[in-house]
């Protein structure tokens, strides 16, 4: 017990989320009309079975909010981390910033379309679930938090199926895991 107390360091309340926020990273999408967009977020967790649901937190000045309250829906992407510096990318700048273009285009980001919603899915993602809004004006005012169900889901079989992830012998096509402060890790070894 001496040596756990003398190895525990406390953590500032401000930075506790840092202790659990290491689930995969996301890539949302999201479009409306014309317009499309997407943002990278590791604030994303299964709500539900049955019906499937997730929760996911988007800050109420983004650009990606904006057009998923105009929709009504959304899709989460599991990118690789054969698409780190994408991910980078597309984490660092608003689509609002881009004057003529959307990131789609500006970074090269292939897409193909999905099956229930008009958001694009992104080529060479692992998985992909389509989302409906669950309306909850309060949490999503309150806390930027949306609550979803997941219309439609898929993933590439080469590291996923009968229900379970096995990247063994596919390395490139490990999730990337953002653990806070622009540090990401990929998914070890099954235990």
């Amino acid at each position: 017990m001496a040596e756990i107390a003398s190895a525990m360091t406390p953590v500032e309340l401000s930075k506790a989320f840092r202790l659990l926020n290491h689930g995969p990273t996301t890539l949302i999408t999201s479009a409306h009309g014309s317009q499309r967009n997407i943002m990278a977020a590791a604030w994303v967790c299964a709500l539900d079975f049955n019906p499937a649901k997730v929760t996911v937190v988007i800050d109420r000045n983004t650009y990606t909010r904006e057009l998923i309250e105009a929709e009504g829906t959304f899709a989460i992407n599991l990118p690789s981390v054969q698409q780190i510096e994408m991910v980078k990318q597309v984490g660092s700048i608003s689509g609002r910033d881009l004057a003529d273009t959307d990131k789609f285009a500006e970074y090269g980001i292939d897409t193909f379309a999905a099956q229930a919603i008009t958001a694009p899915l992104i080529t060479a993602c692992v998985a992909w679930l389509e989302c409906k809004i669950i309306p909850e004006p309060h949490n999503q005012a309150t806390y930027d938090l949306f609550i979803a169900e997941v219309v439609a889901a898929h993933a590439d079989a080469r590291v996923f199926s009968d229900g379970r992830w096995h990247f063994e012998g596919h390395d490139d096509l490990r999730t990337v895991h953002h653990i806070a402060g622009g540090v990401f890790y990929a998914t070890g070894q099954a235990c």
